[in-house]
Parts: structure tokens; sequence; C-alpha cells
């Protein structure tokens, strides 16, 4: 191959397909996006970005000056009649991809109905979802837990990051104090929807529902067919009756955190939606240079988004959105934004700032945010429609979180604004 003075080589998978490729160089920046389903060679390395990303800012004085974009808002009519879906057009275009609009079948199958789980509190059901008639790779496996001294429980919804069997014994899930309190549980393994490394998306839905779905893997990231599979466990629990459907509330944790943000911000049954440290690319301002940033998280993980949010991990200060417009796009339904003061990684004061910043919105609806200019103390909730904590400890979901949670349920979904899917 003959190499021109500047050029650096070849990225495989860059133009206006996945399949086409162009030169690159030092000396410019690329014409077109970087869909990154090949790799850039050069001396035997292979890297996802042009640039590698720097090292971790963890020092609030080094962080640079930065200006985020303005809302312009004026009323709750003109934030729904065409503002919220320019800011849900710029996530859509710049960071998760865009969402498939195709309905398919699902075929519900109840496998398993055990009616003295968890010590007789509940009745469990195993239930499976079918994507693809006949293909039992293209299903999810679901656990529903209702409590059974209520008639029509409010839900949690969302994923475990281990499988089904596991979840029942995960701290990060204590379906006894959840039940407890009179909710029902929802919970499925997101590595069911896509695997979670570079190349699942090979075997996952991206893939195996790309025709029924009408959408290329590359339009959209992880994240997304994760939160196309939460969409799917909300229609399911719609038949049942132990189910309020007026109150179903997503929760994620780290990137799943990421993904019910991104969930309810695309259907609004989901009532209430809880971000527990998701950090960049979740909650957190992708603007501030503090911990995890938008070049790093691309650089280890860039399965998650979609292909162009590569393009601000050099210059975040260009970027015409920032996280606290993805938290707009909830309100006026009830939000609560959780951070912990050993995950630095995470910028916990960035996740506040954001809740703070997307209290702006909810005022259009004659509801209060966080209430506060600056950060709380620890383990000192703070807010009314955006409710925020940043407690002690590492990087979790711990019952100390989920006991806010469900203090925070208690107070709010008997005044939800209840409605149908809405994007």
């Amino acid at each position: 191959m003959e190499v021109e003075p500047g050029m650096l080589g070849y990225v495989q998978g860059t133009a206006d397909k996945p399949g086409d490729g162009q030169p690159l160089g030092y000396d410019k920046e690329p014409n077109v996006e970087d869909f990154g389903l090949g790799c850039f060679l050069l001396a035997g390395s292979e890297i996802y970005q042009i640039a590698t990303p720097p090292f971790a800012n963890q020092d609030e004085s080094k962080i640079p000056a930065y200006t985020e974009p303005s809302l312009g808002l004026t009323t709750a009519a003109a934030w729904e009649g065409s503002g919220r879906a320019k800011v849900y057009g710029l996530f859509e275009k710049n960071v998760y991809g865009r969402m498939p609009q195709a309905a398919i079948p699902v075929v519900h199958r109840t496998d398993v109905v055990d009616t003295a789980a968890l010590d007789g509190l509940a009745i469990k059901k195993k239930i499976t979802l079918e994507f693809l008639p006949g293909d039992t790779t293209a299903q999810l496996h679901m656990l529903l837990f209702l409590p059974k001294k209520v008639r029509k429980a409010a839900v949690f919804v969302g994923y475990s990051f281990v499988p089904n069997d596991s979840t029942e014994h995960s701290t990060q899930w204590p379906l006894k104090e959840i039940v407890g309190r009179g909710y029902a549980v929802a919970v499925a393994w997101y590595e069911e929807i896509e695997p979670d490394r570079l190349d699942g998306w090979q075997t996952g839905i991206r893939t195996k529902l790309a025709g029924v779905l009408h959408i290329e893997p590359y339009e959209w990231g992880a994240i997304g067919a994760w939160a196309w599979g939460l969409e799917r466990m909300a229609d399911d629990l719609g038949t049942e009756e132990g189910v309020d459907t007026a109150r179903i509330v997503v929760i994620g944790h780290s990137r799943l955190g990421k993904t019910a943000l991104w969930a309810a911000a695309n259907d609004r049954r989901f009532a209430m939606a809880i971000s527990n440290e998701s950090g960049e690319g979740g909650a957190a301002m992708g603007k501030r240079d503090y911990g995890e940033t938008i070049a790093i998280i691309n650089n280890y993980f860039p399965w998650w988004f979609a292909p162009a949010y590569k393009q601000w991990g050099s210059n975040p200060a260009e970027m015409p959105f920032d996280q606290y417009m993805l938290l707009g796009l909830i309100a006026p339904r009830p939000l609560y934004v959780a951070s912990a003061m050993g995950d630095q990684w995470s910028d916990p004061k960035g996740e506040f700032l954001s809740a703070k910043l997307a209290g702006q919105v909810y005022a259009l609806y004659g509801e209060k945010g966080v209430g506060v200019d600056s950060m709380p103390g620890l383990e000192h909730p703070v807010g009314a429609y955006i409710r925020y904590h940043v407690r002690s400890g590492k990087h979790d979901l711990t019952l100390y979180d989920w006991e806010q949670y469900l203090d925070f349920a208690d107070g709010r979904l008997g005044r939800t604004r209840g409605g149908g899917k809405s994007r």
C-alpha cells in the first residue's frame, strides 16, 4: 500500500455505509461517521477511535470551562409541541441511535408459577417472551414477583447483571424487602437481549430482529436494544391482572441506569424512572471533564452507543446537548437520580448538576425539582419530583438505595400522570 505524508491508515466500516472505508490522517478529521464495526490498524495495534483518550480527571480545579446549551423553554405546551421532539432527536442522532418503530408479535408463555415464593410473600412467575417463532435464541426470560396481599401492585421493572436464578439471591435486588412494601418486581437478565461485549450485536436482537424491526444493527447501540427489551417487558405486564399498569417504575444501575433513562425517554408507560449511578452517557453531565468521559467510555464500550457519539469525545464542549436534557425528556414523571461518593468515576457532582438543571422542564408543569443549589450531604436525599441522594460507599445498588426509591414511590406514584406509550 502506498502511504501519503500524514496518512495514518484505514478505518474499516467508515463512511456512508458500514462496509465502506476511507484513509485517515492526523491532520484532519474524518468527513464521515465511524460506524465502529471495524478497527483502526496501526503498527500492529487495534484501537477504536482516532485519538487515545486522556487519563480521567478527578480534580474539580482542572475542569475546563464549559457552557450548557439552553432549552429555550416557554410553556409546557410549547415543550410538548416541538421542544421535546427536538431534544429527543439530538439524543437519537448523537448518543443512542434510533429506536425501531415496527411492532412485532411477541409470544408470551408462563413456564412456572410458584404461589409460595419469598417465604410465602409472593407469587413468582417464570415467563418467556419469544420474539421470533421457533428461534429459542431470540427470547427473554422474565421473573415476575407479585405481592400476595396487594390486588393490583405498582411494579419495578429492570435488568439484572446476572442470570435469573442468581438474581433471586443478589444483594442488588432485595426482593423480600421490595415485595414486603407492597410492590411487584419484573426482572430479566440483560444479556439475553444482547451480550455485553464488542461483538454482542452479532448474536443479539440487533442482528436477529433486524429484518422484522426494519433497522440495521449499526443504526442503534446496545443501550437502545436493552431499552427495547424493557418496553417488551412493559407490554407483557399489561396482561397481568396483579399489576397496576399506571404505576410501572423503570430502574437501572450503572450501564443499566443509562438504559432505564433512555427507556423512560421513549415510553411514557414508565410512570417513574430511577437512575442509580448511571454516570457518563446516563445522568452525568457530558461536558464536564471529570471521571469517565465521552472519549473514555467510547474507547472501552463503543457498542453501547450510536457510532456518532464518538465524534464528541475530542471536544464535548461543542455538543449542542447535554445529559440534563435527557432527564428533561422524562418530565413531568417522577425521577430519582442517585450517586455514591466512592464512585467518582461516575461523577456524582455531574449527576447532581444534571438533575438540578432538569428541574427547569419540570417547572413548566408546576412541579419542583431537587430544590437546592448545592449537593446535599451524604445520606441526605433532597427534591420533590426530581429526587437526588449521594451515599457513602462504592459503585453498587444497595439496600439503602432501594429504601429511598421505595419511599419516593410511596409518595409519588399516587399522583402520577398516567398515560399511554408516546415518543
